[in-house]
């Protein structure tokens, strides 16, 4: 088993979670201890794109990196989460003031570019050789790196106060939790990502992936 499988991740697991299932029936099915890795990591919460190499294309991982990734999300304005997202500890904004989509438009194009990150403190970057989130879950205070990446187009989908709906187009490394929470500060509103799916990975689409449970199915 030597492959490149293209997985539609479900929320409420993470990715290693994924990794860990598909080695398991892999390699029950040859016998063997099959390698398996991932190639860009999704948030627990976060559903779609997710691509697994197996055997001996766990080797091409460095090829799928750096690559472009495309997301819609949902955010929702008027709350703060200290998570970003719906794992954490979600509280009413600063000011809850509904925005019209002009202002939504205008503030959310100020992102399109080159823009600096501040990697969330519930990420899985490495500080002082332990995962961020290990050490913010305990309640330590994490001081995490700037982080300059690239947004290459931000579209409306839907928006009906309080809830915004984007599709983007970002480089490799780009965190849409930060990018959610800096539009909520620049709108004045706050905000968090309620919902988030991976559509593209360079020129592979959710479209082709096959859903976690089928696969499982499908090779046991």
């Amino acid at each position: 088993m030597d492959d490149i499988l293209l997985i539609d991740k479900p929320a409420g697991m993470s990715s290693f979670g994924v990794v860990a299932r598909v080695r398991r029936v892999l390699s029950e099915k040859e016998g063997k201890k099959v390698k398996v890795g991932h190639t860009g990591t999704l948030d627990p919460f976060a559903t779609g794109l997710l691509i697994i190499l197996a055997g001996k294309a766990t080797k091409r991982s460095n090829d799928f990196l750096k690559l472009n990734k495309e997301y819609i999300a949902e955010i929702k304005l008027g709350e703060v989460s200290t998570t970003g997202d719906p794992e954490g500890e979600i509280t009413k904004s600063y000011s809850d003031a509904p925005k019209t989509e002009e202002e939504i438009k205008k503030v959310v194009q100020n992102f399109v570019g080159d823009i600096l990150q501040k990697v969330p403190a519930f990420s899985a970057v490495k500080i002082n050789g332990r995962r961020a989130y290990e050490l913010a879950r305990k309640g330590m205070e994490v001081e995490t790196p700037m982080r300059k990446v690239h947004i290459y187009n931000i579209e409306i989908l839907e928006y009906n106060w309080p809830v915004l709906k984007i599709k983007t187009g970002v480089s490799s490394g780009t965190y849409i939790r930060t990018l959610g929470e800096d539009i909520g500060k620049k709108l004045g509103t706050g905000a968090y990502v309620t919902a988030l799916r991976r559509t593209k990975i360079d020129e592979y689409e959710v479209e082709d992936a096959v859903l976690l449970d089928d696969f499982l199915r499908s090779q046991s």
